[in-house]
């Protein structure tokens, strides 16, 4: 279990801060960061929601981290376990995606967002989710 929280809170810490480095523009060049439509993101995330995510990511990584029990009690014990459920749930959510541009299900499959959603970002999402289920459960 020990192994799993480090891992978990690790993965989210460094997805956390590297939404920080895209909010400033760094390490973006040529990677397929949000879906496309003929060869055009959808959005583009301003520097607000880039950082926003990133502190999800953070509180996330702590929520995560108390409740697998590698940090002291930051929060009540039932609100860290709420929002370990609400992390799990929330990453599994999206790794099924909202079936057209996101996800495991989606329809749109040509581009080159689609092709990292697949290999990478939608089973990330579902590890995410299925460790933080398991640590929530504890």
């Amino acid at each position: 279990m020990t192994a799993l929280t480090w891992s978990l809170g690790l993965v989210l810490a460094a997805l956390g801060l590297l939404h920080i480095v895209w909010a400033f523009g760094g390490l973006t060049s040529g990677l397929a960061l949000v879906p496309e439509r003929d060869g055009a993101p959808l959005f583009r995330p301003s520097r607000g929601a880039s950082l926003a995510v990133a502190l999800l990511l953070l509180v996330a990584a702590l929520l995560v981290m108390q409740q697998g029990g590698a940090l002291p009690y930051l929060v009540p014990a039932p609100l860290a376990t709420l929002g370990s459920w609400t992390i799990a749930m929330t990453f599994m959510a999206r790794s099924v995606g909202e079936f057209r541009y996101l996800g495991f299900f989606k329809r749109v499959r040509g581009t080159r967002f689609a092709w990292w959603d697949t290999r990478l970002f939608s089973p990330l999402c579902l590890a995410l989710g299925i460790g933080t289920a398991v640590i929530a459960s504890r």
